[in-house]
C-alpha cells in the first residue's frame, strides 16, 4: 500500500476548527488522531494548550483511524490517539499503531485496571450503559440487562446500531458473564422487544422515548448530561427532561462501564509534547474538566463526578476486566450479525 504522505501543513486544514491559536511562549505543537467528539475534548485542549503553550492540531475521524496510521507509516504526523471503548484501544495496540509510555506521573493518576500492562494505552474516564427510562410510563426503578430481553417490553425498546462500539462493548460483556449460548439467546430477545430497527446515536434514543416511540432505551450515561446542558440545541434539555437513568444490576454485578482513553502513536514527531498532553489529560485539572463538562466519570483516585452526574443516582460499576470485554468483542460483533439485530424486531 502505497504510503500516504500526510503533512503538517495538511493536518492542519483537515481538523475540526480545534486548533488553538499559540500564545507567545509556545513551545511547539502536538498532532491528535482522534474517535472522540470535538465538542468534547474542546475545553480540554484549550486549557492545555493555555497552560502550556503547545498547540494541538486535532484530525477527527468517526472510523478508520488504525488504518490510516497504518497506511501513513514513519511519515505518519499523529503524536497521541484519542479514543473510546476499550475494544478500539486494544485494536490500537494489536494493529501495531502505538508505542509504550513509561510515565511515573500517568501511572499514579491513573489506576492500575485502566492501564495497558505495556503501557500502550490508558483509559482516562468510565462512562455507564444505562438504560433510559420514559419518567410517565415506565414505574419501575431498578432493571437488568437481562431483563431487556423479557417479552414484557415487546415494541417498547430503542436503540442504536448494534454494531456500534458501545453495544458491542455491552454484548461483549454479557458473553464474558453467561457466556456465548445465553448471550445470543439475551440479544435475540432484545431483538424482538425493539420498537423499530437501530437507528441513530443515543440522543436520538431519548428524543425517540419523548415522541412515544419507545420506553425504554441503552444510551451511555454522559449523553444525558450533555443533553440536559446544550444551550446550543435546547430542544435537546426536553429530551433528556422525558427520562430516567436507570443504573442496570445495581443490586448484583453492578453495570457494564467502558472507557476513553489515550495512547501514543507510533511513530509520534512531537513525542516530549505527546507525553505532556497525556500526563495532563491523566492529572487533575483535566479529570475536573472530565467530570465538570463532558459528564463522564474520572478515573484519577478521589475525583468526584459532577453534580449533573451524582443526580442521575449512585453507580455500582461491574468490576467485570476491561480486557475481557476486548476478548469477547469480536464474538460479540458476529453475534449481532447472526441474529440479525440491525434488521430490527421480527413481524
Amino acid at each position: 500500500m502505497q504510503l500516504l504522505k500526510t503533512s503538517l501543513a495538511t493536518l492542519a486544514l483537515s481538523t475540526v476548527g480545534l486548533a488553538v491559536a499559540a500564545p507567545a511562549f509556545a513551545n511547539g505543537e502536538v498532532n491528535i488522531y482522534s474517535y472522540r467528539q470535538p465538542d468534547l475534548i474542546k475545553p480540554l485542549l484549550d486549557e492545555f494548550t493555555k497552560e502550556t503553550g503547545i498547540t494541538t492540531n486535532v484530525l477527527f475521524l468517526d472510523k478508520g483511524l488504525v488504518e490510516r496510521i497504518q497506511a501513513e507509516g514513519a511519515n505518519s504526523p499523529a503524536d497521541v490517539i484519542l479514543t473510546v471503548d476499550i475494544s478500539r484501544l486494544t485494536e490500537a495496540k494489536d494493529g501495531g499503531v502505538t508505542q509504550p509510555v513509561a510515565s511515573d506521573v500517568i501511572n499514579k493518576d491513573i489506576p492500575s485496571q485502566y492501564r495497558d500492562p505495556d503501557g500502550n494505552w490508558f483509559g482516562l474516564t468510565t462512562r455507564s450503559r444505562v438504560v433510559y427510562a420514559s419518567k410517565d410510563r415506565v414505574a419501575q426503578n431498578e432493571i437488568t440487562y437481562e431483563e431487556l430481553a423479557d417479552p414484557k417490553w415487546k415494541g417498547k425498546i430503542c436503540t442504536r446500531d448494534g454494531q456500534h462500539s458501545y453495544n458491542v462493548g455491552l454484548t461483549a460483556s454479557m458473553i464474558a458473564h453467561h457466556g456465548e449460548a445465553e448471550a445470543e439467546k439475551w440479544l435475540t430477545g432484545l431483538k424482538n422487544n425493539l420498537a423499530r430497527k437501530p437507528d441513530g446515536g443515543d440522543r436520538d434514543q431519548a428524543k425517540a422515548i419523548l415522541a412515544g416511540e419507545c420506553d425504554l432505551a441503552l444510551g451511555n450515561s454522559y449523553y444525558v448530561g450533555l443533553m440536559q446542558t446544550n444551550e446550543k440545541e435546547p430542544e435537546q434539555k426536553e429530551w433528556a427532561a422525558a427520562i430516567k437513568v436507570l443504573f442496570p444490576n445495581a443490586n448484583d454485578r453492578g453495570s457494564h462501564v467502558n472507557v476513553s482513553g489515550m495512547a501514543m502513536a507510533k511513530n509520534a514527531p512531537n513525542k516530549d509534547n505527546a507525553v505532556k498532553l497525556m500526563e495532563f489529560l491523566s492529572a487533575g485539572n483535566a479529570q475536573q474538566i472530565y467530570a465538570e463538562q463532558v459528564y463522564e466519570y474520572p478515573v484519577l483516585p478521589g475525583a468526584e463526578p459532577s453534580a449533573v452526574v451524582k443526580s442521575f443516582g449512585t453507580l455500582k460499576a461491574d468490576t467485570l476486566p476491561l480486557v475481557d470485554i476486548a476478548a469477547n468483542r469480536k464474538k460479540a460483533s458476529e453475534l449481532v450479525d447472526k441474529v440479525g439485530y440491525n434488521d430490527g424486531p421480527s413481524q
